[in-house]
């Protein structure tokens, strides 16, 4: 399926960079003063969207990309699939010896071909016609459908560099989308510090007291009618976007594998926050950490899960020193992150009392996670040993559930151990 994607996206794509390989020629042409068959660029047509149903095209037709959009998202997308068709940007002023400066861009790190920059795009574009280069401006502002939807950005120059010095970058997401149809799960690393979380159980595995179920069951609600809510009944103008709640309660107790499966029967990936990648004793890194992980999950539908949130969601302090002052700023920018965030985000911890009240007062719901009693303690026993391993006449599920007041987790753990010793003896029985 993913070759038969890509093929079709590979036909269109040839076509797309035809029509961009003439559109270069034709600038660098008339930038230079020589013969053309046009006098502007924009007189060279673009191949028709309206024949083709690749990946791509689809693509363009969804965000209704004018002529202008898609070159842009063609210079950015050849480094990638086609960098030869960029070699011209890398001749250099002979009266200078060095290159071009207004093919703006730079050559990379590790490759060898040419990086678009913001000022490649503008010679492309508009070429010395100033008028037109202010106008095309537009396309890298911050409420233009390639920012707000997070398509391509230009990357900090840092300083007092113009800010189109900055190359183009292409989103990985839309590079994998209109070439092979299909996006790939981002890695864990140090600009993605979380970690994908799937469970093989099923929600009829989930094993909750009736009221903590019956608050779930909110959170499912939201996720299937919340679009509805804010967009079809018009209550986007006054809701805040996104769904959060905090999960609180003794270890064991169900919480990380209820996020899993909130995520596993809506269709909708679960990432768990590495703390210790995120949080840096150097002011502003923690942000800077954190603002990589929700710019990414941006508009992806993805259910955040910070797992002993107190780490990073703790109560602020007396500021008696710059230290507590940056560490106050830090909460305050974290609050205001996750309040804008469109997806679901969940805190966990085992202790309530830790977080600030600020955070407390803008979740959907908060919800207790409390030590299974007797007849829930039964069902997660019963549940929990494999079919293949039956239990001897003496265990006794009602009298271990009666006995023992322990947490699912470590009920888990019991399993765990009991099947292995099993296995050690040779046997397939169950034996207390």
């Amino acid at each position: 399926m993913v070759n038969a994607i890509a093929t079709e996206s590979a036909v269109f794509l040839n076509r797309e960079l035809d029509w961009f390989c003439k559109v270069l020629d034709t600038r660098i042409k008339l930038h230079f003063g020589q013969d053309s068959p046009y006098s502007d660029i924009f007189e060279i047509t673009p191949p028709a969207l309206e024949e083709d149903d690749c990946m791509y095209c689809e693509f363009l037709r969804h965000y209704e990309m004018s002529i202008e959009e898609r070159l842009i998202i063609l210079l950015a997308l050849t480094p990638h699939i086609k960098p030869r068709l960029l070699d011209v940007f890398l001749y250099r002023n002979s009266s200078h010896d060095r290159p071009f400066t207004e093919f703006g861009g730079r050559s990379g790190q590790t490759a060898t071909g040419f990086l678009p920059s913001g000022e490649t795009a503008m010679f492309l574009l508009a070429g010395d016609d100033l008028s037109k280069r202010l106008t095309f401006n537009y396309l890298f502002e911050a409420e233009h459908v390639f920012s707000r939807h997070q398509i391509l950005e230009l990357e900090q120059s840092g300083g007092s560099e113009p800010e189109l010095s900055g190359v183009i970058a292409l989103s990985k997401e839309v590079i994998d989308l209109i070439t092979v149809g299909v996006v790939r799960k981002p890695r864990f690393g140090p600009n993605f510090p979380a970690k994908l979380i799937e469970t093989q159980l099923a929600w009829d595995d989930l094993v909750l007291d009736a009221y903590t179920s019956e608050q779930i069951l909110e959170i499912r609600t939201w996720i299937e009618y919340g679009d509805i809510l804010l967009n079809g009944l018009g209550l986007g103008r006054k809701l805040k976007p996104g769904y959060r709640s905090l999960f609180y309660g003794p270890p064991g107790t169900g919480k990380t594998l209820t996020a899993s499966l909130l995520g596993k029967v809506n269709d909708l990936d679960v990432y768990r926050i590495d703390l210790s990648m995120v949080i840096s004793k150097y002011i502003g890194e923690t942000e800077k950490n954190l603002e990589n992980i929700f710019r990414k999950a941006e508009h992806k539908n993805w259910i955040l899960f910070f797992d002993e949130a107190e780490a990073l969601f703790g109560k602020r302090t007396n500021i008696t020193d710059s230290h507590d002052k940056f560490a106050n700023q830090e909460v305050s920018y974290l609050l205001q992150r996750v309040e804008d965030y469109d997806g679901v985000v969940v805190l966990c911890t085992n202790q309530r009392e830790n977080l600030d009240e600020a955070f407390t007062r803008r979740f959907q719901s908060i919800i207790h996670f409390p030590m299974p009693q007797k007849g829930e303690r039964l069902r997660i026993w019963e549940k929990a040993f494999s079919p293949r391993t039956p239990l001897d006449g003496n265990v006794n599920l009602p009298e271990l559930s009666e006995q023992y007041k322990i947490s699912g987790g470590s009920i888990m753990n019991v399993v765990r151990y009991a099947t292995l010793m099993a296995l050690r003896d040779e046997r397939r029985v169950i034996r207390r």
